[in-house]
């Protein structure tokens, strides 16, 4: 086994594989002690191969230190052959990108070349294949490091997650790795242990197969919108496509060269629509086409992305509160395991593109009920003063008051000229009084950060019909603040039932319980989510990260 305490879930992947030929030198083998020499010169001149992210969490050392420990021996060849692991973990670097990562990072097919090469004089092979052992090394450590704690650091692209997993002893993970009877589940080992994690990769695979069929996004263009039961030309592609994606079953009862929008099809546009997040009207629209049309290599690298964030996250040691931005929802999780069946989930608003909410995490700690709202400085400069200054009565109209000092109990000052001077210096503050027309609504949850964000319930219910709901200054407003609450309360003394929490909510008093188990609370960034069902759900890149991501990895856009 790997030096690696796997917590839970074992990944099962049916990766297709592109598999290396045998890789055997067909003369006798060299002398063991002249590839021992070689590879001791190529340990010495071994450096990590540099890429725009490159991040070296230990592997030169832990290379050095595992050739030092066998006396430079080989790790990979017996006898002028590679071993059974070597071809094997070549296989898995030759098909890199089903793992989400880049092929050409590791250099496996060099190194099977390497391996191919005729044989030559004894001093020529010595040398070929004690480059082989430190060449498959290298691309070994770096291929187990890149899995498991990803390419890039959060940090670097803005994510402030800086709890990092348990970390892994690369050289001893090095070693097993070469003596593994299984180097594909070996591999798997090291990854991270999230369910949704090996649902994603294999879900790439299937896309991975799909981009070696680009004719299948060859649909006529569409002027105006196409509804169920019009005339579409290219409604044989576009049969042909959605059930390619799963969204429409193969041998249904329309004839292929049907070209309406029929029933059964606007029912797989309708599928199609659910899992990219767009209006589920069975209709063809500008906005559905093109996501339709969208390049199946823009799907995978999608995928791509969301398993190195994925990568960056540490086994779950509590139940934790997971909020993913551009989906618009909010996932509690009752278990550490993430399954859906342990999982309450609902929808959210989260912030505009120009006041965005921040990846981060924290740790709940407290709720209130009937909160205040504390109108935020930027907020106040930007909005409110503008209109106070104009009609000092807006204050009380929005049942707004001007108070000095920090706490809910602070003394009520009258809007007076002096007073919208003491707003604007930051001497006095600006708060809403509690009530069903409050920004917060009811409830919020609050779990300390940098960013002033909290998760809160909101009177503006009808916003959660929107399918894009971004239209909060940063915090995160949540669809059933009941519910949630409940979940928050469930282990604090005191019986929180859900009918005591919609009775706090609806009391006539300001309510702040301190929680004695406070909650991992996540707020991450995914464009892509398999699903236990199947059916794998796309979201636009809302605020532009996946692009920054790319350029950090230094890719150049999927096309």
């Amino acid at each position: 086994m790997l030096q690696h305490t796997r917590p839970g879930l074992v990944l099962l992947a049916a990766l297709t594989a592109v598999h290396a030929p045998e890789l055997r030198s067909q003369q006798p083998a060299p002398v063991a002690e002249g590839v021992q020499a070689q590879i001791a010169t190529a340990v010495a001149a071994y450096r990590v191969p540099q890429r725009s992210s490159s991040v070296d969490y230990g592997a030169t050392e832990a290379l050095r230190s595992v050739y030092a420990q066998r006396a430079n021996a080989p790790l990979w060849s017996r006898d002028g052959r590679a071993t059974p692991q070597a071809q094997a973990l070549i296989r898995e670097l030759q098909r890199a990108d089903t793992y989400g990562l880049q092929r050409e990072d590791y250099a496996g097919d060099a190194i099977a070349a390497l391996a191919q090469q005729p044989s030559g004089s004894a001093v020529a092979d010595a040398a070929r294949w004690g480059r082989f052992d430190v060449q498959l090394s290298g691309a070994a450590l770096r291929f187990m490091s890149d899995l498991h704690y990803g390419r890039v650091k959060p940090t670097s692209v803005g994510f402030n997650l800086p709890t990092m997993h348990q970390r892994i002893d690369l050289g001893a993970s090095l070693s097993a790795l070469a003596d593994a009877t299984d180097v594909a589940k070996a591999i798997n080992e090291i990854e991270p242990p999230f369910h949704h994690y090996a649902l994603l990769k294999d879900t790439l695979t299937k896309y991975l197969g799909l981009t070696q069929h680009p004719e299948l996004k060859n649909l006529p263009a569409i002027s105006g919108s196409i509804k169920p039961g019009n005339a579409y030309a290219g409604a044989p592609a576009l049969r042909r496509l959605l059930v390619a994606l799963g969204d429409l079953p193969a041998g249904g009862s329309t004839p292929a060269d049907e070209t309406t929008l029929t029933p059964e099809l606007s029912a797989g546009v309708r599928a199609f629509q659910q899992r990219h997040g767009l209006t589920p009207d069975g209709a063809l629209g500008k906005t559905t086409f093109t996501a339709l049309t969208t390049p199946f290599a823009k799907r995978v690298r999608q995928m791509d992305l969301t398993l190195e964030r994925w990568r960056w996250l540490p086994p779950f040691d509590t139940p934790p509160i997971i909020v993913n931005i551009p989906q618009f929802r909010l996932f509690a999780f009752r278990t550490t395991e993430d399954r859906v069946a342990d999982i309450l989930q609902m929808d959210v608003i989260v912030g505009k593109t120009y006041t965005q909410t921040p990846v981060f995490e924290s740790d709940m700690r407290y709720v209130v009920f009937r909160p205040y709202w504390d109108i935020p400085p930027s907020i106040l400069r930007k909005e409110m003063l503008p209109k106070i200054r104009a009609n000092p009565g807006y204050v009380a109209a929005n049942r707004l008051e001007i108070v000095g000092g920090q706490g809910d109990d602070s003394p009520v000052v009258a809007p007076s000229p002096a007073a919208i001077e003491g707003l604007a210096s930051g001497k006095l503050r600006l708060r809403q009084i509690p009530g069903p027309d409050n920004a917060l609504g009811l409830v919020k949850f609050m779990f300390p950060n940098v960013y002033n964000v909290y998760l809160h319930s909101t009177p503006a219910h009808r916003l959660f019909g929107e399918t894009v709901r971004a239209f909060s200054h940063g915090c995160i407003r949540v669809s059933d603040p009941a519910a949630l609450g409940t979940y928050v309360m469930r282990d604090e003394p005191g019986e929180w039932t859900r009918e005591k929490v919609e009775a706090a909510m609806n009391g006539t008093k300001t309510q702040r319980v301190n929680l004695q188990h406070p909650i991992r609370v996540l707020i991450l960034y995914g464009t892509a989510l398999a699903t236990e069902a199947g059916p794998v759900l796309f979201f636009d890149d809302l605020y532009g990260l996946d692009r920054k991501l790319e350029q950090q990895l230094g890719l150049a856009p999927a096309k």
